[in-house]
């Protein structure tokens, strides 16, 4: 999953993006209000933490204006924990969480994951689909007899993506543009690589191919 981090504090941004890396998610940094708006608006996020007090603009302008464009894309506002009227704010311009400062990093772990399940329809709980699970602390996958696999760090973050998408067709372009950031070589061919080891993982027939489309997760028998 790819995720947009706003945030201006030279100390507490590089601390987040560091988390957010360590706990699999790929993500792009912005330190002032234009560019995070324009950045949200142009990439695919799957979710953007977002600082309020930005330089340039603020963050609530910001979510405000990417809500009246349409833009859905789930938002967790970062905010000082005294102030409830930003809180509030906050949600009437379209928040989906917010996390108060200072925090505990695992609180705003917590808070993305969960965050990111609803917005996918999925249930709060460990992801799990035609009998594999997905260990989020440790990343690896547990399979139906309770085997345990390492994943390297882009198969984690592919596979959750798969595993957040059931049943639908992936491209390989959709699946690089949500496990690399910015920065990465997005080469969809490498993305036939790290569908092949998944598959040694998962079992040969969990991930179908569509000829010209993409991917298909959890579709046994289509």
């Amino acid at each position: 999953m790819r995720l947009l981090l706003v945030e201006d504090d030279e100390t507490l941004g590089p601390q987040i993006q560091s988390a957010l890396q360590q706990a699999g998610y790929a993500v792009d940094v912005s330190t002032d209000g234009i560019d995070a708006e324009g950045l949200g608006d142009i990439e695919p996020y799957d979710l953007i933490v977002l600082d309020l007090g930005l330089p340039k603009r603020p963050g609530l302008t910001v979510l405000a204006n990417w809500r009246s464009r349409g833009n859905k894309v789930p938002v967790v506002i970062l905010t000082a924990r005294g102030s409830w009227q930003e809180k509030v704010e906050g949600f009437k311009a379209g928040a989906d969480d917010y996390v108060g400062k200072p925090f505990q990093m695992e609180e705003l772990l917590a808070r993305i994951g969960a965050v990111l399940k609803r917005s996918q329809g999925a249930p709060v709980g460990p992801l799990t689909v035609e009998g594999i699970s997905l260990d989020e602390e440790t990343q690896s996958l547990v399979d139906q007899n309770g085997h345990r696999q390492e994943l390297t760090g882009t198969e984690y973050r592919l596979l959750r993506y798969f595993m957040l998408n059931p049943g639908q067709v992936l491209s390989k372009s959709r699946l690089a543009e949500h496990v690399y950031d910015y920065d990465s070589d997005k080469d969809s061919n490498v993305m036939e690589v790290y569908v092949n080891r998944l598959r040694q993982k998962v079992g040969p027939d969990l991930i179908q191919t569509r000829r010209g489309q993409g991917y298909i997760f959890g579709a046994r028998h289509s």
